[in-house]
């Protein structure tokens, strides 16, 4: 029963620009006993990461005035980033790469999930480092394969 205690302390960062899917991988990786912080954008991701950079955007430069949330992420232990391929402004594959190229979090797995088929594109996310690549409507089996990615990224973080 050690492996159940342990699952609870995984936290997932899911991003998804569909409010109905971000809601179904929430619920799908609480179920599997995940903490979950569901965010809707790249930008957002990165944000609470604490990786956002405020000069790209006057709205930007507004939210981070908001010291309490830029000084949570500090405190937050993120052992996995699910996010969607396709959204507006940064697409997932743009914040697989600014995940891998940051100091921090470049040893965090991403799985990265699409609604399209396009073996190209899921061959480009592999090779620049997301561990795996779901196909929506993400399963409670895809979830299942997030577990030895945790484990291996928690032991090597320790």
């Amino acid at each position: 029963m050690v492996v159940a205690v342990e699952t609870t302390r995984f936290h997932v960062l899911a991003v998804d620009d569909s409010f109905i899917d971000r809601k179904l991988i929430e619920r799908l990786l609480k179920t599997s006993s995940y903490h979950v912080t569901a965010v809707d954008s790249g930008t957002k991701a990165l944000e609470f990461l604490g990786l956002a950079e405020d000069h790209n955007h006057d709205e930007e430069t507004n939210s981070s005035k908001i010291a309490p949330s830029n000084q949570h992420h500090q405190d937050v232990d993120v052992n996995l980033i699910i996010t969607d391929y396709s959204m507006p402004g940064m697409s997932g594959y743009e914040l697989l790469r600014k995940i891998k190229e940051s100091k921090s979090f470049k040893d965090i797995p991403v799985v990265i999930m699409s609604s399209e088929n396009v073996p190209s594109r899921i061959n480009r996310c592999l090779e620049e480092g997301a561990e795996e690549f779901f196909l929506k409507p993400v399963q409670l089996s895809d979830v299942r394969k997030l577990r030895p990615h945790l484990i291996k990224e928690k032991s090597t973080r320790n």
